[in-house]
């Protein structure tokens, strides 16, 4: 039984409420949020210049021993740099420059020559474009003071946190969805298995529930098999022939162009889970944000429901 995807007259009620509160929870903890990741990043950036001399010693193997810097260094220049056009810039390699963006390390497969060459050229465009209007003390005699530094460190740290503010607020908006399912589920009754336990999703013990956890798919043909993370795994209290566990992506979103762009990913989700495990698997959405009746009524064709965290107690129809 359909819980909220067969009632398109609830939709537009539901769609205002849902962009209310989650501005609401925008006004008040997004700046928060990103506060506390720009004071890390800002120690970061601080710790990137003292290792490169506060700009003045940007060697390869600075970089080979510290690759996770780069990004400080893109940011660095007047204009900052996307990864892309670093790359054009400096003719190196674009498997070196997102390995060392994305996984903070240097590809081990290419040649350790062909790795300095690489640095050395990207040295020396960050050297000719670093900013002198945040370095302030690039050009003189007298060497950085630690104000100055800092002060460059927080300039830094801006524009690497602004370039990556909508995830840092996702990531915050997905921890207070999760706490929110916890706090629901625990007041009735249920109980979170412990992290690193190893219990495989289709042995969860009725009356429990898991975050983030790991449920094998078959991709089409069936000859290989992969993990997909699931946010919110629930096994209900009441059992049940064959029972498997039910499953709730947690969804928020701060504008309507962005859902309808991301919605298929759901319905890829669904369509691998079920001709993986059958058609009465149970995949839902816990959405709090802009959700458009166009996306609403693309995952209701796809069969997968939804609980509005403003109606959190919609959770207790889903039978758990």
């Amino acid at each position: 039984m359909a819980v909220n995807r067969d009632k398109p007259n609830r939709w537009k009620p539901d769609i205002a409420r849902s962009v209310d509160m989650y501005n609401d929870w925008f006004m008040k903890f997004a700046p928060q949020a990103f506060r506390s990741t720009r004071i890390q990043t800002t120690k970061d950036v601080e710790a990137a210049l003292h290792t490169t001399g506060n700009i003045t010693n940007i060697q390869p193997a600075v970089m080979r021993q510290h690759p996770e810097i780069l990004a400080t260094l893109r940011m660095s220049t007047c204009p900052p740099l996307a990864v892309d056009r670093l790359i054009g810039l400096a003719g190196v390699p674009t498997g070196l420059v997102k390995c060392m963006e994305l996984e903070k390390k240097l590809p081990p497969r290419m040649p350790a020559a062909d790795i300095d060459r690489a640095l050395g050229k990207i040295a020396k465009i960050i050297e000719k474009m670093a900013d002198p209007d945040i370095f302030v003390w690039l050009g003189r005699k007298e060497p950085a003071t630690d104000t100055e530094v800092h002060r460059a460190a927080t300039i830094v740290a801006d524009r690497l946190c602004g370039a990556v503010a909508n995830p840092i607020i996702r990531n915050a908006q997905e921890k207070r969805q999760l706490a929110a399912i916890k706090a629901w589920l625990e007041r009735h009754g249920y109980q979170q298995l412990p992290a690193g336990e190893g219990t495989r999703f289709n042995q969860m013990p009725l009356g429990t529930f898991s975050f983030r956890m790991n449920v094998p798919i078959k991709l089409t043909g069936g000859a290989q098999s992969i993990n997909i993370p699931i946010d919110a795994v629930v096994m209900p209290k009441t059992p049940r022939a064959k029972q498997l566990p039910m499953f709730f992506e947690a969804k928020s979103a701060g504008d309507f162009t962005n859902t309808n762009k991301r919605r298929k990913e759901e319905a890829v989700k669904m369509s691998q889970l079920r001709s993986t495990y059958g058609k009465n698997i149970r995949f839902n959405l816990f959405l709090c944000g802009y959700f458009d009746s166009g996306y609403l009524g693309y995952e209701a064709s796809e069969g997968i429901d939804w609980v509005w965290e403003h109606r959190i107690d919609d959770l207790a129809l889903f039978g758990i």
